[in-house]
């Protein structure tokens, strides 16, 4: 493990350095560096290659648990923790953000609330059940552009969204029309959100009677009420806001239009559907 560890920095720095810091030998060192490499090195040196090349597809958003379902999905036969000491080794992490939300729910208001029908038990047996309706909003150089999203609860998928410069009534409507008209729901559908006024307002409450759906809201304050939506929204922060600076509102837009439709839905394995993509959960129920 020593040897390995002074072979891969030899060129940081003098071999006779670490060797001294390490408690071993020159001459030891340049003997193994003379065998030829073990079975189990140049199996770990194959995975490592993988593990690079799926990290980079995935612009470096994959931690170990993932990773292992990815390696596992191309065939590799690896445990998780061999995936795991493998990228702790060579430092190869996940991203990480920060945790934070601005407020976008202004519930101080006198429309009619809508019960919580979820009561958290997010729980969906079949796409287009149970829908969750939530704002977020994306800082950019021309000021905040607002993303309205709706998630199919069975699938993870984002069946709809909307981005707009304000965080008006019609920004989550545009969202729920665009999955509406994808996923052509029947009628029984829950479409849960928060207590915003966006989604009490007469005309978001009188489309949803108009497909056949029944408004669900969140108890004042508890984002816990909606949780699995809070998930994506971190997620697309971490993944993707925070590792970019927009200058303009269009440039943001195209930057979230990529990542929602051609990277989160269609190659993003989500835990909670057992490393499945939302598509590929979506296509084994309907086949």
């Amino acid at each position: 493990m020593k040897f390995a560890f002074i072979e891969q920095h030899a060129s940081t720095w003098p071999v006779n350095v670490m060797c001294r810091m390490l408690g071993v030998s020159r001459s030891g060192y340049y003997d193994w560096r003379g065998r030829a490499p073990s079975a189990r090195t140049t199996a770990n040196l194959a995975l490592l290659g993988d593990v690079r090349r799926l990290q980079a597809r995935h612009q470096g958003r994959y931690g170990s648990p993932r990773m292992h379902a990815a390696l596992r999905a191309e065939g590799h036969r690896c445990s998780r923790g061999r995936v795991e000491r493998l990228m702790r080794r060579h430092r190869i992490r996940a991203l990480a953000g920060r945790r934070f939300r601005p407020c976008t729910t202004d519930s101080r208001h006198y429309l009619p609330i809508a019960p919580n029908l979820l009561a958290q038990n997010f729980v969906a047996t079949a796409p287009n059940t149970i829908w969750l309706a939530d704002i977020t909003y994306i800082a950019t150089g021309e000021g905040w552009l607002y993303l309205a999203a709706v998630l199919d609860l069975a699938t993870r998928k984002i069946v709809g969204w909307a981005m707009r410069d304000h965080m008006r009534t019609e920004l989550p409507l545009a969202a729920l029309m665009m999955a509406t008209q994808r996923q052509r729901p029947t009628g029984g559908l829950i479409c849960h959100s928060d207590r915003g006024s966006q989604y009490a307002a007469g005309a978001y409450v009188d489309y949803l009677a108009t497909i056949g759906a029944v408004p669900s809201m969140s108890r004042t304050g508890n984002c816990y009420d909606i949780a699995p939506m809070e998930s994506f929204f971190h997620t697309l922060k971490v993944e993707l806001v925070h590792q970019c600076r927009w200058a303009t509102r269009i440039e943001a837009r195209q930057a979230l239009f990529g990542y929602i439709e051609g990277y989160y839905n269609r190659h993003r394995m989500h835990s909670a559907l057992g490393y499945l993509t939302p598509e590929q959960a979506e296509q084994r129920v309907t086949g």
